[in-house]
């Protein structure tokens, strides 16, 4: 099985589980317990983490607040913040991209059916792009919270976060960022972006599932969503996930030293997949911005060919997504792709293809080798039936 699928989830790099195994069974202390050493090292750890994640994206170490992951870093920010202003009587406005991770959508909408925010969503091009002007008319109007991601999930967009940060501070607008699938992978500047809350998961960056962060500024109001204890200045209580909270740490510190050779690297392997592909199959398309993208993203689609038949034939050899969600057993059009436009034909022959730092030449090759035979078979078939 090759893996080209690093956007959904990341091996974890050996160094990182060596931390992680080290952590589980001999720092297996509860940070919590003050009355004895056990606790005190425990703490030590997860206060040397967060060092290391603020090395990373230019941060104060008191601005983390360790979470799952992403999804749940949205939802403490979105909601926290709606609770805010519901306990001042006001009717909070939000502004979203249309190509924001679900876990962001979802969330504003459930709030909008129940008449608790007033949603505003910013569109985008044919490659995902969103227009600032659009962006600065939106805050210019007044907002509650501007949520814009700093690279899709799906076709690879990289965002400008640095102009819409310096947008949203010029009127006064809180910025969150989901930024889970851009820590570790392109430069982030908390501290300077005009960025006010950042998501990020362990799980996109080489640690381990089920750890995460929302990095939020301390001036921020959030009210809790989750109850049962006062740690982590009271917005997120419950016991830390220790091992996962070292993990992440010592991810944030390899990525820090490594991501910009590592992330070269990549994109040259990219693009060496991109050309076999291309000049194999010419009617491919490559989705998203090409200029602006993660190093690691190639979004293809096959016009007249459905998805399902080419993941069907490769499964078993290649590991690799449709660009679809699936939601209680039925596949639905990614709303990203529709978002951008594309017709039904792009939409249904969509695949995306993940490459990380683990991701060999020979494997590139293989898969190469696979895809082609896949797709011009498929063809044929297609085209004698």
């Amino acid at each position: 099985m090759i893996y080209l699928d690093y956007h959904a989830t990341t091996p974890v790099d050996p160094r990182v589980a060596e931390k992680v195994m080290a952590a589980m069974t001999t720092q297996f202390g509860n940070g919590s317990s003050m009355d004895h050493l056990v606790g005190d090292r425990s703490r030590e750890a997860v206060e040397q983490a967060k060092q290391q994640i603020a090395d990373l994206i230019n941060c104060q170490p008191k601005e983390i607040i360790f979470t799952s992951g992403a999804t749940e870093s949205i939802n403490l920010t979105i909601q926290g913040t709606i609770l805010h202003h519901e306990k001042q009587g006001k009717l909070p406005r939000i502004a979203i991209s249309a190509v924001e991770h679900k876990a962001v959508l979802d969330t504003c909408h459930y709030l909008e059916q129940q008449r608790r925010i007033e949603l505003i969503t910013l569109p985008v091009d044919r490659d995902a792009n969103l227009d600032l002007n659009t962006v600065e008319n939106i805050c210019r109007n007044g907002l509650d919270l501007l949520c814009i991601m700093a690279a899709n999930n799906e076709v690879g967009t990289i965002y400008p976060i640095e102009l819409i940060g310096a947008i949203a501070k010029q009127y006064s607008v809180p910025f969150f960022c989901d930024a889970s699938q851009a820590v570790g992978k392109i430069p982030m500047n908390f501290a300077d972006w005009g960025i006010t809350l950042l998501a990020m998961s362990g799980h996109k960056l080489y640690a381990p599932q089920g750890i995460g962060a929302l990095i939020r500024k301390t001036d921020h109001p959030l009210e809790l969503i989750l109850f049962g204890g006062g740690q982590q200045q009271g917005l997120r209580p419950g016991t830390l996930n220790l091992p996962g909270i070292v993990g992440l740490g010592e991810a944030c510190h390899l990525r820090r030293l490594e991501m910009e050779a590592d992330e070269k690297a990549i994109a040259a392997k990219r693009d060496y997949l991109q050309t076999q592909l291309i000049q194999a199959i010419p009617e491919i398309v490559v989705n998203g911005n090409q200029h602006q993208r993660l190093a690691g993203n190639l979004h293809l689609s096959l016009p007249g060919i459905p998805n399902s038949t080419i993941i069907a034939r490769i499964r078993q050899q290649l590991a690799i997504s449709t660009g679809s969600a699936c939601s209680s057993g039925t596949v639905t059009p990614s709303h990203v792709l529709r978002a951008m436009n594309l017709s039904n034909d792009f939409i249904d022959g969509a695949l995306r293809l993940g490459l990380g730092k683990f991701t060999t030449k020979q494997e590139i090759d293989k898969a190469a080798e696979i895809l082609i035979e896949v797709i011009k078979t498929t063809q044929t078939m297609l085209a004698m039936a």
